[in-house]
């Protein structure tokens, strides 16, 4: 028996149908907006860009300007990259970022030193319920405790805080939960407990699979379409607490059709690719439970204490999810992949703090591509080029190389008939009948494309 995904929706968004028509009409008709990427001729004015590429420029920034570089993020209403720059003693680092076509802001704190304060939080505050992220919008850490952490707990965690110094890091409490979220897109069911498919994918033999969160895959080695059905897929690995909450399925069905795509209940969004995720940039979250939920990222590199242990490398936004949605896929409006749920605090009612998985890390660890490996952006990098072996899917991934000559804009600057990239002609999605469509012809060597309560929610 073949299966076009695990599981089917076969009905309509039940819970959380306010939230997903609202995310809907935001996602929808916006899906493949194409953006003036700014004037070459001004090059000293701050260019606008997709949230998509604002992660490449800020890459390229961090090498450019090295220890004045102090963080970075999407300003979503300006359309602008805003990165924070601490000058020191090399007046023209304010200069070479806006010579990029970033938006520059003087800042008092280092990357350095917030990373550093990161560190002392985890040797002396690793408490259950606490979770801490660099915010760069506000140049600190931001630091949050949620409603279980009280007493000498809260103490030990606030004199810690205040410990880093004048400015350094903001302590906030949360009146929710760190949890999990196991309970999830289409919902899966394992070992008694019900998350949600993340993203299909190619594990690294070509066998069709999917990724989910890890505190699921950790719950049960297989895992079914329906509660108390035939299972229909075995976890492969999985990983939870420690570096990540991240899991490989592989179906059982060899011949599964496994399309890169989003269920959204009555239509489907194709995935271009996976992306690395931006601060400020605008998010999209799927989930058995929840349905559709949007919002915003808000810190990367986060660190969760969870009940069951910490978990590392995280995407905190303020995207609501609820049990189920674990697992469940967290994308953008272009397409592309971005994180798989993780957990938090709060409900969809109230709202709260919910942390992410990156795909692109999940990708590496376990060796899978997702989409079709021979269309999203295949191109060598090179003069000019674009393709960024270091994204998901090898050379195929379509990002900007620091050392081409390309600016990394998707699919705008890359040129030529290019394979893939927000804004790239050759993309072939998935056709009438579910299955992954062609993928356009290859450009001449241009890739395209360019190329964050606290515990587990499924």
């Amino acid at each position: 028996m073949s299966h076009k995904r695990i599981p089917k929706r076969r009905a309509a968004m039940a819970a959380g149908g306010v939230v997903a028509l609202g995310a809907a009409a935001v996602l929808l008709p916006s899906a493949n907006a194409s953006q003036d990427s700014g004037s070459s001729d001004d090059a000293a004015a701050p260019r606008t860009l997709k949230a998509a590429d604002a992660p490449d420029l800020a890459s390229r920034l961090a090498g450019l300007l090295g220890d004045a570089f102090a963080g970075s993020y999407y300003d979503a209403d300006e359309q602008r990259l805003v990165v924070n720059v601490v000058p020191g003693d090399d007046d023209q680092v304010i200069v070479r970022a806006e010579k990029a076509g970033a938006q520059v802001r003087e800042v008092d704190n280092t990357m350095g030193e917030l990373r550093d304060g990161a560190r002392t939080l985890k040797s002396r505050a690793t408490i259950p319920g606490t979770s801490w992220a660099i915010d760069p919008r506000t140049n600190k850490i931001l630091v949050t405790a949620d409603s279980t952490v009280t007493g000498a707990e809260w103490d030990r965690l606030e004199s810690t805080v205040q410990g880093l110094g004048t400015g350094m890091a903001a302590l906030k409490q949360s009146p929710g939960t760190f949890k999990t979220f196991a309970s999830g897109g289409d919902a899966i069911f394992g070992g008694g407990a019900r998350c949600s498919l993340g993203f299909n994918v190619t594990a690294g033999d070509g066998a069709p699979a999917f990724l989910t969160a890890g505190h699921c895959g950790v719950a049960d080695d297989q895992w079914s379409e329906a509660q108390d059905g035939p299972p229909t897929a075995t976890v492969d690995q999985a990983v939870f607490p420690g570096e990540g909450d991240f899991a490989l399925v592989r179906y059982d069905d060899p011949a599964t059709q496994a399309p890169s795509e989003v269920d959204l209940g009555d239509q489907a969004v194709p995935i271009v690719r996976a992306a690395e995720a931006t601060v400020g940039q605008q998010v999209f979250r799927m989930g058995s439970t929840t349905g559709l939920a949007d919002g915003q990222v808000l810190g990367l590199d986060a660190t969760v204490n969870y009940p069951e242990g910490t978990v590392t490398g995280l995407i905190q936004t303020n995207v609501c999810a609820e049990p189920g949605d674990s697992g469940g896929p967290l994308f953008t409006q272009d397409g592309l992949a971005v994180g798989l749920t993780s957990g938090g605090s709060g409900d969809c009612t109230v709202g709260g703090e919910t942390f992410f998985q990156p795909v692109t890390t999940a990708l590496e660890a376990v060796g899978a591509t997702l989409g079709d490996s021979t269309g999203a952006g295949a191109g060598q990098a090179g003069d000019g080029g674009a393709g960024a072996a270091d994204q998901a899917g090898e050379e195929n991934a379509g990002g900007a190389d620091a050392d081409g000559g390309g600016t990394g804009q998707a699919g705008e600057d890359a040129g030529g008939d290019t394979g893939a990239g927000a804004d790239g002609d050759g993309v072939g999605g998935p056709d009438d009948a579910g299955d992954p469509g062609d993928t356009g012809d290859l450009g001449d060597g241009t890739g395209a494309g360019a190329a964050a309560g606290s515990g587990p929610t499924g």
